[in-house]
């Protein structure tokens, strides 16, 4: 499991440095951030106190403020040089980022060693109370949904079963009895991360458009609607604007995005976005069909095939911090444009079973790209693409 290999890594040296910090993990449900800093904590002789908002009704200021005093008991009891104090699902504490500032703050002036982890899967909420309230004291690291490399590492996956089943490494136990796992994915995935992580604590006045929009997203993953034509799909639909929101809090919640147009000014902000899942199995989880009735049908395959290479970019661009836009005009079209450092990358997927117009040399015409690349077909398979770090490119 590279990626994850290298995330425990990075934490592991972080927590290893002299100096104090809050470090912040976030990411999707159910990909691993509790393991990861279990694990961590239990390789690491640091003391440490473990606790988790997600199990407290309610959960405040105060309960935070009780449970910081216990860690400053355990501190002072270890008689330890450096204490870690984790705090799971920091995102359902209300007011969390001012109270935090506060307490870390007396606790700097106090020279109190203790050292904080935040655990989040509310990637909206956790930056929004960083970016106010902690400015200046704290290290962030994303742990999205799991790669192709890390699927087949630890369950032996193949590429198609990947493309399939995707990258949720708690639903790999029950891919044999495909209803069990697509009730699995759904209940336990879909609507606890709708539910807990946007229901909860965003404003959403209509949490049913919100859910259709989701399923209308994963329906048209891979493909370009504009928000007009999303209206039309959608009962009592409100407009463009509320629908922007809520597909800005699906992505958040590593479910679906809206990839941007780009445009001869580089940066667009188009009126159709690309919808694109995090996670293929968000749309295998909702089909009727079966893992072998798709896989042998060459133009839905294709289709899960492209999605699931969106989602490949859509989770690393997020840990290698470069943008992904489309690129369309008139008949031409590049399914991905990546851009790193004033760099573009023109993608073309060409899969088994979808047939579509080359874009590339327009593409080129228009950009003068650092590269263009052909995924599929004479190009480099899909299944080796899905291994790669996308930033390797640039």
């Amino acid at each position: 499991m590279a990626y994850q290999r290298r995330q425990i890594k990075l934490l592991e040296q972080r927590v290893s440095e002299p100096r104090k910090f809050i470090q912040v993990v976030m990411g999707p449900r159910q990909v691993g951030k509790t393991t990861l800093v279990t694990q961590l904590l239990k390789k690491n002789r640091i003391p440490h106190f473990f606790i988790s908002a997600d199990t407290v009704p309610n959960s405040d200021i105060v309960w935070l403020e009780q449970q910081w005093e216990v860690a400053r008991i355990k501190c002072k009891q270890s008689g330890a040089k450096e204490f870690l104090f984790v705090i799971d699902e920091i995102q359902k504490i209300n007011n969390w980022s001012e109270t935090i500032k506060r307490i870390w703050d007396m606790d700097s002036r106090e020279r109190n060693p203790i050292k904080i982890i935040l655990l989040g899967s509310s990637r909206l909420l956790l930056q929004q109370g960083l970016t106010e309230s902690l400015a200046g004291r704290f290290e962030t690291i994303y742990l999205g949904h799991w790669s192709f490399a890390e699927m087949n590492d630890a369950f032996g996956w193949n590429a198609n079963q990947f493309v399939w089943f995707g990258g949720y490494p708690g639903s790999a136990d029950f891919i044999s009895d495909e209803d069990r796992w697509k009730k699995y994915v759904s209940d336990s995935l879909i609507e606890t991360s709708i539910s807990k992580d946007i229901l909860m604590l965003s404003r959403v006045d209509k949490p049913a458009l919100m859910r259709r929009l989701f399923e209308l997203g994963c329906l048209y993953s891979g493909q370009i609607l504009s928000y007009n034509k999303i209206l039309g799909q959608l009962l009592d639909a409100g407009n463009t604007t509320t629908l922007a929101h809520y597909l800005e809090l699906l992505d958040t919640a590593g479910l679906l995005a809206g990839i941007e147009k780009i445009g001869d000014n580089i940066r667009k902000r188009g009126s159709s976005p690309k919808f694109q899942i995090h996670n293929s199995a968000l749309i295998s989880a909702q089909r009727q069909e079966l893992f072998d009735e798709v896989l042998n049908n060459p133009e839905q395959w294709g289709r899960m095939v492209e999605s699931a290479i969106g989602a490949h970019l859509l989770n690393y661009s997020l840990t290698e911090k470069f943008k992904i836009y489309y690129w369309r005009h008139r008949n031409d079209e590049i399914d991905f444009v990546l851009e790193k450092g004033g760099k573009l990358i023109g993608l073309e997927v060409k899969s088994t079973g979808v047939k579509k117009a080359s874009g590339m040399a327009a593409f080129q015409k228009t950009f003068k790209p650092f590269k263009v690349l052909l995924i599929g077909n004479s190009g480099l398979s899909w299944q080796e693409f899905l291994k790669i770090n996308p930033v390797e490119l640039f």
